[in-house]
């Protein structure tokens, strides 16, 4: 990609296509996966072997329909956005609305410039490069005309006054209910999160858990994208999406401090259609979480380190009911992370976590690799015990998985007893620690070996 963030690898389209038709297709007995497989098939990646009946038909039809939206999607926004760019869009530059980039507040600059580009369709609300601005909480709320761009060629710094965010304590800039609408331009969003860690309950536990504010939520949005930008230092998670649907998140730089707490990078919260790509994602907390309501989310190209790793869940506290579907986590890479692939959940919850796979993994000192924990707990929570309820998890396969743990245990498998995890699927999967095979622990679990496999659960 041209507008591609220095030090990313990228993945062309062609690519990423193999990659995943090649998984799906020797998967395709796995009747968890079959409507992954055909959906690569009907829409052109990879090779074309038609369903083998209406059964089959139907079966595939969700997640053909998610491909499918992915691509017309991408096309249509590749196009249509790049032409935009080329100068049709009417431009809405901040610093005619007043912006100073002086040191002080920008955010009234913003909003009235937000106001212009909102009326105006196929608008470029532009942050023009070279300057620092500075805004207190924000909301670019729609509906809107639909096509708009939000150039971010600047750095936008949040404000460093706590008293700022008192209406809404975990809101800095926060977009709603927009359509067609793409966030890019290389530029930098700083939320200054140094001022905000130190005060939190897990650095001091003197302090009241309140939280802070995430640097970018995006909510109730639909045909979303946000491409080539620098998001660091976040009061708490870098970027949120949030009851959105069709997102494309792509060739992002997300950094923070490794002792940054609760700086998730990427938190995909009742969201659908979701795809990731080609981001470098440092953090204190998950590079990416996947939570309630979430389906069809693909991760691909993902440099991941330091941080949590990537997670789905937690999932079921407080005895919840929640449910996270189809996800796919393909050609990433973990260097020194406290985990590698995590699905977590309370005991006590209810839902499910079904059809993900994580293929084409590179684990580089990971302390935890590969890991299903349906016993997760804070660490203020002294009760862990089984209880009579648990998330299902169920489907999940782990394939092209090597390299290195940096504890003994390179597998943990601890499923409840009364909800055990099934259809766990396991091939050519190599993990060592110290030059020598890891550990498997495995608790209330039954794992298919293909291929070569170490460690096994026993």
């Amino acid at each position: 990609m041209a507008d591609s963030l220095p030090g990313l690898f990228t993945l062309s389209a062609e690519h990423l296509a193999g990659l995943s038709s090649t998984t799906f297709q020797q998967d395709h007995q796995h009747s968890g996966y079959r409507g992954l497989i055909h959906a690569e098939n009907e829409t052109g990646l990879g090779h074309r072997h038609p369903p083998q009946s209406r059964q089959e038909i139907k079966q595939e039809s969700g997640f053909l329909k998610f491909r499918r939206l992915l691509s017309a999607n991408a096309g249509l926004s590749n196009s249509a956005r790049s032409k935009r760019s080329r100068s049709t869009g009417y431009l809405v530059n901040v610093d005619k609305f007043g912006a100073r980039a002086d040191g002080t507040d920008d955010t009234k600059a913003f909003t009235q410039a937000w106001k212009k580009a909102c009326s105006t369709p196929n608008s470029i609300f532009l942050v023009p490069a070279r300057k620092v601005y500075h805004l207190k909480p924000i909301t670019f709320e729609g509906p809107c005309q639909s096509g708009i761009t939000m150039r971010i060629q600047g750095t936008i710094r949040a404000s460093t006054l706590m008293s700022d965010y008192e209406q809404n304590r975990r809101i800095w800039i926060k977009f709603e209910e927009l359509r067609d609408f793409s966030v890019e331009g290389g530029g930098v969003i700083s939320g200054n999160g140094q001022i905000w860690w130190p005060k939190s309950c897990k650095v001091d536990e003197k302090q009241p858990c309140l939280g802070a504010p995430t640097a970018m939520t995006f909510d109730k949005c639909t045909n979303v994208k946000v491409t080539n930008l620098r998001i660091k230092n976040a009061q708490q998670m870098h970027l949120t999406f949030r009851d959105c649907t069709n997102v494309e998140a792509s060739n992002l730089k997300v950094k923070s401090k490794g002792s940054s707490p609760n700086t998730d990078g990427i938190h995909v919260s009742g969201s659908r259609n979701v795809q990731i790509l080609n981001s470098d994602i440092g953090t204190g907390d998950d590079c990416i979480s996947i939570v309630s309501g979430s389906n069809k989310v693909r991760a691909v190209g993902i440099k991941c380190g330091p941080g949590h790793g990537i997670s789905i869940g937690s999932l079921g506290k407080n005895g919840d009911e929640d449910h996270v579907s189809d996800i796919l986590v393909n050609t990433a890479t973990f260097a020194g992370t406290t985990n590698g692939v995590r699905i977590k959940s309370w005991q006590g919850g209810r839902g499910y976590a079904k059809n993900i796979v994580f293929e084409n993994i590179v684990m580089r000192n990971v302390t935890n690799p590969i890991i299903i924990d349906q016993f997760y707990c804070d660490k203020k929570e002294k009760d862990c015990k089984e209880q009579k309820n648990a998330v299902q998890v169920n489907s999940v396969s782990y394939r092209n998985i090597k390299g290195t743990s940096a504890t003994e245990k390179g597998i943990i498998f601890e499923c409840s007893a009364t909800f055990p995890c099934e259809g766990v699927r396991m091939e050519n999967v190599q993990l060592t620690h110290k030059g020598r095979s890891s550990l498997a622990a495995c608790n209330n679990i039954h794992v298919q070996q293909i291929g070569n496999n170490t460690p096994q659960c026993n």
